[in-house]
């Protein structure tokens, strides 16, 4: 899935309106499967999801960040510190269309 900057700028301020919290958090043992589960659970349910990463310097997170989202077909919205933004729609609700629409 692809969005435009404009689009994961809507994202990002969504996520900062509702005040997300990490939903997800990965310990410093990294992903395992009951963690993809967790993490493919909450993004049917939230679509908009913050996950805790490991501390690790800028290009693990990175590679982490997009292990992540080649997983499950989610885009990444935005990397802060060891906070990773993620976005993947919800085909029954799409509760965020109207905002990547606009």
């Amino acid at each position: 899935m692809e969005l435009s900057s404009g689009q994961i700028k809507r994202l990002r301020a969504e996520g900062h309106r509702l005040k997300l919290k990490p939903v997800v958090i990965i310990g410093q043992k990294g992903l395992s499967e009951n963690l993809h589960q967790e993490i493919d659970t909450a993004l049917s349910h939230h679509e908009l999801l913050k996950l805790r990463i490991p501390a690790l310097d800028k290009p693990g997170k990175r590679a982490l960040a997009n292990l992540i989202c080649d997983h499950h077909h989610a885009v990444l919205v935005e990397t802060i510190g060891s906070i990773i933004v993620i976005y993947r729609p919800n085909k029954e609700t799409n509760r965020f269309a109207p905002i990547i629409a606009a």
